[in-house]
């Protein structure tokens, strides 16, 4: 019984065969097409064919790791099409004798001749075979789809040398430990043995890894997928067998229905469901050898050397932009955006191999807020309205990060885990890079950036936090319990002796001091000075007492001027707690520096941050909240001199922080260049058309002042004979000033805004810096706000300052690019 031809056949007028089924129980033998989630389960090993030898024969054990590697990768590749596009298909003869059909491998009829086409008798060609050139892949899941996504060429080069070491190995019965081979920058880790790939500096399920050589794609597809590596072997074999012969037209047939023809080496197909009826068929899939034909330019691999290392801190909620996603894959792509600018802006350096690249790892802490620690989450369910649950459940998982933040118990758990992860992290980092020297710096989004604002501002000197080390001892000495400390003894150590008669004859001890208040001490007629030591020895006293009680004390943030600290609200009721159950009693204290956080205690951090960078940042809105007003000029971060805000202009969230510190002075803010080395056109045309306006306005004033001189000289006109000397001084020099701004390509206003020195929070630069909006955003900035807050991850603007500012510290300037 023979089954109709399909439609590839007719297609292509050349596979006539009668195909006989196959015998009973022969294609059990074979195993089904292994394509994820539309193949069965696993069958018994296929039969035994030709063994071919691996691509990887006569390569040596030790692995070339880094840029060593990638020497001859770009050379490699599979040359199977360009040898078989010069070679001459040979025909046998018609009487040549047919085989009988192996069991579910090769349908009957398979490697004849096509009658119709001429035969070439006595035509010698020798038939080039060359082994496949494989890849390594590792599938993420986008949903419930898996997505295979290649190796860079450099990190698919180290695991095929170390699977050739290890299958080397195996063949001579030498015992190999399943070894790690560090992939994407040192990210993760991929074990050959189990084919699975880790992350090494967070928490990730782990995911799939294959050595892939043959590839597929249906109609439905939009990218190939790969076979699993036991049918790209098989489907390997039979095709060497194909070339070798120079006998095409093969079928493979599987258990599922499924089968695979090998027309000729330019055209095999997959059929899905070769059994169904002929208008149930649906379209065969795509074959493709190599991944040279599936997935266009791989990419070549990062540099081994890193520069500088980059912590990136999220905001509120566990989604980082409009996508959804988290903040592992936002930095992933932030990463990847600045690796390419590497290669446009910094080239000539690149090439000369004066720079690596710049590392960057994501810190996160809303996991650990909102995971089975604290419990919060189910606290919170219990409270919540049935009513509109998407919204509330939105509001649960993103806004009241904010309210959490402003609370004394939760805002120590962020802050003590944003600090530990930091820590944690370049513990590993440097583990894992022993020759690493380059500079740390932090960057926040939204909330993520005052949390490590508040965490810079809380950090010690050296030289504090040596005086740190011994304050505790000191102050035992000096006021270790109110009981064996006088008054008088107390008063002496602080320089206040003098007021030991004003206190004495108000009948106050040492614990009656510490329950006095400021305007308690004020009617005294007690000065501000000294007040506010008696203060602080209040507060000293009172934390000692706690710690003796057994009580957790809270500590003051650490002062960071001479300047005395002023109370908000005088008085004991102002700081009495709800309930004392289990609360902490919080100060809250706002400093002219410009903290005023929530009194915990900010722990420190193992580095010195080169620079801070804020991203959407609400800082100068919650200093103004927390009542300051004003930022000393002189203030700078204990531990870190570089600060640069970066705001989108329509992010709801952002704040300017430079008004804060010259509140007299009014600037814009800088303006970011865009990363193609200009103004956005729209920008250009709405500057154009404002200054077209201002020059109509100006000479339509000048006509009219003109037209009046002329009026007014007709009545004295001798006085006006006379030159006036200091206009035409003036008319001179401010033609020489046009002049000069029309032959010079810069821009005057921004160079002149760029020198003007805001304070030394930025070592006396800029601040705030603004991001060009988009022409589609210029529309309607209401409709873009939200995105405007998140676009931050995906700006190439922000990745190229940032890459500007951290390689001017190691002298390296930032090339012009033409466009």
């Amino acid at each position: 019984m023979h089954r109709p031809s399909s439609p590839v056949d007719v297609t292509n007028n050349r596979l006539q065969s009668a195909r006989a089924p196959l015998a009973p129980g022969g294609a059990t033998d074979l195993p089904p097409l292994v394509t994820d989630s539309r193949v069965l389960s696993r069958q018994p090993a296929p039969p035994s064919l030709p063994d071919i030898e691996p691509p990887c024969a006569g390569v040596e054990c030790p692995e070339e790791t880094g840029e060593a590697a990638v020497t001859g990768i770009q050379k490699e590749g599979n040359s199977v099409n360009a040898c078989h596009s010069e070679q001459q298909m040979v025909l046998p003869d018609a009487s040549h004798t047919q085989q009988q059909d192996s069991p579910g491998t090769l349908g009957s009829g398979e490697g004849q001749p096509d009658p119709t086409l001429p035969s070439h008798h006595g035509e010698v060609v020798q038939s080039c075979y060359q082994a496949v050139q494989p890849h390594w892949f590792h599938c993420r899941m986008e949903g419930t789809n898996p997505v295979w996504t290649p190796f860079s060429k450099t990190d698919s080069h180290a695991l095929e040398t170390k699977y050739c070491c290890a299958k080397r190995q195996a063949r001579e019965a030498v015992d190999s430990e399943d070894v790690a081979v560090p992939t994407d920058g040192g990210r993760y880790d991929v074990f050959l043995a189990s084919r699975t790939r880790h992350a090494v500096y967070w928490q990730e399920v782990p995911s799939q890894v294959r050595r892939c050589t043959w590839f597929f794609k249906s109609e439905k597809d939009s990218r190939y997928h790969p076979y699993t590596e036991e049918l790209s072997e098989l489907i390997e074999r039979t095709y060497k067998e194909a070339v070798m012969s120079n006998e095409w037209n093969k079928k493979l047939q599987f258990p599922t229905g499924e089968v695979i023809k090998l027309h000729n080496p330019k055209l095999m197909m997959h059929f899905p469901d070769w059994n169904s009826a002929a208008s149930e068929q649906s379209k065969p899939w795509t074959m493709k050898r190599g991944v040279e034909q599936t997935c266009g330019d791989i990419f070549l691999g990062e540099p081994v050397k890193v520069d500088h290392l980059v912590f990136m801190v999220h905001g509120i909620g566990p989604a980082c932009d409009i996508r959804f996603r988290s903040i592992i894959q936002c930095v992933n792509d932030f990463r990847n955006t600045s690796l390419s600018l590497l290669q446009t802006h910094f080239k000539k350096a690149v090439d000369e191999q004066k720079i690596g690249r710049v590392e960057f790892l994501p810190v996160n802490w809303y996991c650990m807020l909102h995971g089975d620690a604290t419990g919060v989450d189910e606290d919170i369910r219990k409270i919540t309205l049935p009513s509109i649950s998407r919204l509330r459940h939105f509001t649960n998982q993103t806004l009241l990060d904010l309210f959490f933040y402003n609370s004394p118990t939760y805002c120590q758990t962020i802050v003590d885990t944003v600090a530990n992860e930091m820590n944690q992290l370049l513990s590993v980092f440097q583990q894992r890079n022993p020759d690493f020297h380059g500079g740390i710096s932090v960057a926040g989004h939204s909330l993520g950036s005052l949390i490590l604002f508040d965490i810079l501002t809380n950090q010690a000197t050296s030289n504090q936090k040596e005086h740190s080390t011994s304050e505790p001892t000191a102050r035992r000495d000096c006021c270790s319990c109110s009981k064996e400390t006088s008054l008088e003894q107390a008063l002496k150590v602080h320089g206040l002796s003098e007021f030991l008669s004003v206190l004495e004859k108000e009948k106050l001890d040492l614990e009656s001091l510490v329950m006095c208040s400021d305007a308690e001490l004020k009617e005294l007629g007690i000065p501000l000075g000294p007040r506010k030591k008696m203060l602080s020895l209040g507060r000293e006293l009172a934390g000692v007492q706690q710690e003796q009680m057994g009580e957790p004390a809270v500590r003051p943030v650490p002062e960071k001027t001479s300047q005395a600290r002023e109370r908000v609200g005088g008085g004991e009721d102002s700081q009495r707690p709800l309930s004392t159950s289990s609360v902490t009693s919080v100060s809250y204290e706002q400093f002219d520096v410009g903290i005023g956080q929530v009194s915990v205690n900010y722990p420190r951090i193992g580095f010195e941050p080169a620079i801070f960078f804020a991203f959407g940042s609400p800082i100068g809105m919650f200093l103004t909240v927390r009542g300051l007003k004003r930022i000393d000029p002189n203030y700078t971060f204990p531990t870190c001199k570089r600060f640069f805000n970066i705001y989108h202009p329509f992010d709801p969230v952002a704040y300017r922080i430079e008004p804060m510190i010259v509140p007299d002075l009014e600037l814009e803010p800088m303006l970011i260049p865009h990363h193609k080395g200009r103004k956005r056109m729209h920008l250009e045309l709405k500057d154009s058309l404002t200054r077209m306006g201002t020059d109509i306005k100006n000479g339509l004033f000048c006509s009219l002042r003109n037209a009046w001189q002329s009026f007014t000289r007709i009545q004295s006109p001798m006085p006006q004979l006379l030159p006036d000397t200091a206009a035409i001084q003036a008319n001179q020099s401010a033609a020489k000033d046009s002049e000069g701004e029309e032959t010079d390509g810069s821009c005057p206003l921004q160079e002149e805004m760029e020198q003007v020195k805001i304070g030394m929070l930025n070592g006396g630069h800029r601040i705030d810096y603004v991001l060009q909006e988009k022409p589609i955003e210029s529309f309607n900035e209401y409709l873009f706000a939200l995105q405007s807050h998140l676009c931050y991850w995906e700006s190439e603007d922000t990745a190229l300052l940032i890459l500007k500012e951290v390689y001017q510290t190691l002298g390296v300037t930032l090339e012009q690019v033409q466009h």
